[in-house]
């Protein structure tokens, strides 16, 4: 998941993201504790992509913003 993505979504989809990405984190680490997990590299985008969900959630907050930010549109010198 790229950041942008994450930015272009309300909170409301954010949590859900949120709470979807922490069951696959779980189920992730039940497959490598088991010896299950082919690619162990899922676990850190897994876990990246949490963090990223996490900040954009924790910028907003702070902020007082509800839903993705639009930009500014540029003024035509």
């Amino acid at each position: 998941m790229r950041a942008k993505e994450v930015h272009d979504m309300t909170n409301d989809e954010l949590t859900a993201k949120l709470s979807t990405l922490k069951s696959e984190l779980f189920y992730l680490r039940f497959n490598h504790a088991v010896g299950q997990l082919g690619n162990g590299n899922q676990l850190t985008a897994v876990k990246r992509d949490i963090a990223r969900v996490k900040t954009v959630l924790k910028e907003r907050e702070i902020k007082g913003i509800s839903g993705p930010v639009s930009a500014p549109a540029k003024k035509k010198a």
